[in-house]
């Protein structure tokens, strides 16, 4: 009968501490390889990275514009009437000539689109470098930008892991936007180019719904610095477990695009009012410059990951709210001239001489007031000295003697002997 021979297990190549530190090294291998080339690797040069940027943002306007062109392709397949109410006109108001359509208005201020030169706007960058002078002398004199911009910063948004957030910096430059190369063109009623080789004409201003935009070029070279610090907190496995230090400088350094601006009429059958509507095109550049610093003792600075990441979110803010297809509404007031708004001249004089007599009366009326106070009080002077001398004053011999020949201790209508 054979024998039952147990099998010879099989020894292990590495021991349990030879395991040990495999792993560990292993470990330590992967965290220095993730800090190398995620944390500190070097981030791409500003060209290429404007450049993918420019290639995205182009490709969302190309597919916004497709996809226009289709429902208009489906809109114009099936097309669909909306009845209207016809308003009384008014009688008082004379009937004159049909509303001024975009070729009117072009051919009534002598601009041809077609051949027109682009202006400089020189007296407009003027303007604009007066408004914001006074601005950042307005933020210099008080503290209400500071003051808005922690209250946004620590509002109800921001998250548990971090701390409150201080303003350590801020700096709103000291140059002054350019505008140039300012045009007119006609745009259909979602903002688009009527195409190469379409003129513009009445019948399609109506059909259409075209309006005329202006388009300027706008670039900036400055440093406009906000300078933040917080702390990152880990609450887990209890509250405050850790608390990292952040300390971030943003600076926009470089500015240039295209300004597109045009108004859209205002519509009394929906009740709206005439609107301003400003985008930048996507062909714009956006620089900045990102410091930061992590940590209290072993600080770690400028911190290329970091700098990309915010500078992402930068773009992408800007990207959602004012760049093609997005764009800014405002709303504007009515243009009538109102007797309310009116400034200057002897409107001007007589507020000068309403505030000089005011600022007089309150004068008069104050000296008025320390006149009668002193009258009071030397009124009250007066009747107290002359309570003090009635009552102080000695009696006269009539007081006493009332009645001729009378004897002092006689009485009243008796005489003494004769």
């Amino acid at each position: 009968m054979p024998q039952d021979v147990c099998p010879v297990r099989a020894e292990p190549t590495f021991s349990f501490t030879q395991g040990l530190i495999f792993g560990q090294l292993s470990v330590i291998l992967l965290l220095a390889v993730f800090i190398k080339f995620f944390i500190f690797g070097d981030p791409p040069s500003p060209e290429v990275t404007a450049s993918l940027r420019a290639t995205e943002r182009r490709s969302r306007t190309l597919a916004h514009k497709k996809s226009l062109l289709s429902l208009r392709t489906a809109s114009v397949r099936q097309p669909h009437q909306q009845p209207t109410l016809n308003k009384k006109k008014s009688s008082i108001l004379r009937s004159g000539p049909p509303t001024l359509t975009i070729g009117s208005i072009l051919s009534k201020t002598y601009y041809k689109v077609d051949s027109h030169q682009p202006e400089s706007l020189d007296w407009f960058n003027v303007l604009v470098a007066q408004a914001i002078a006074q601005l950042r002398s307005d933020a210099q004199h008080d503290d209400a930008i500071l003051t808005s911009l922690t209250k946004a910063l620590n509002g109800t948004s921001r998250p548990d892991f971090i701390d409150e957030i201080r303003v350590t910096e801020l700096s709103l430059g000291e140059d002054f936007p350019i505008f140039s190369n300012c045009r007119i063109i006609p745009v259909d009623e979602d903002g688009l180019d009527l195409g190469p080789g379409k003129t513009l004409d009445s019948d399609m201003a109506r059909r259409d719904g075209a309006r005329l935009q202006a388009r300027m070029d706008v670039d900036l070279s400055d440093m406009i610095t906000l300078a933040l610090e917080t702390k990152l907190l880990l609450n887990f496995p209890k509250r405050l477990s850790a608390v990292l230090p952040v300390a971030l400088a943003v600076s926009v350094v470089r500015f240039s695009g295209t300004l597109s601006m045009s108004f859209i009429p205002s519509n009394s059958s929906e009740n709206t009012p005439t609107k301003m509507v400003f985008t930048f095109l996507d062909d714009y550049r956006l620089d900045f410059s990102i410091r930061s610093l992590l940590g209290s003792r072993s600080r770690l600075q400028d911190v290329p990951k970091i700098a990309q990441l915010v500078e992402s979110r930068l773009h992408q803010w800007f990207d959602d709210r004012c760049v093609e297809p997005r764009f800014q509404e405002i709303a504007l007031p009515s243009m009538w001239p109102r007797k309310k708004n009116t400034r200057g001249g002897d409107d001007a004089i007589h507020d000068v001489e309403r505030s000089m007599s005011k600022a007089k009366g309150v004068d008069i009326a104050k000296d008025l007031r320390e006149e009668a106070r002193k009258e009071v009080e030397a009124d009250a002077r007066a009747d107290r000295a002359h309570d003090s001398l009635r009552y102080r004053r000695r009696p006269r011999a009539e007081d006493v003697f009332p009645m001729s020949g009378s004897m002092p201790g006689s009485l009243p209508g008796m005489n003494g002997p004769p």
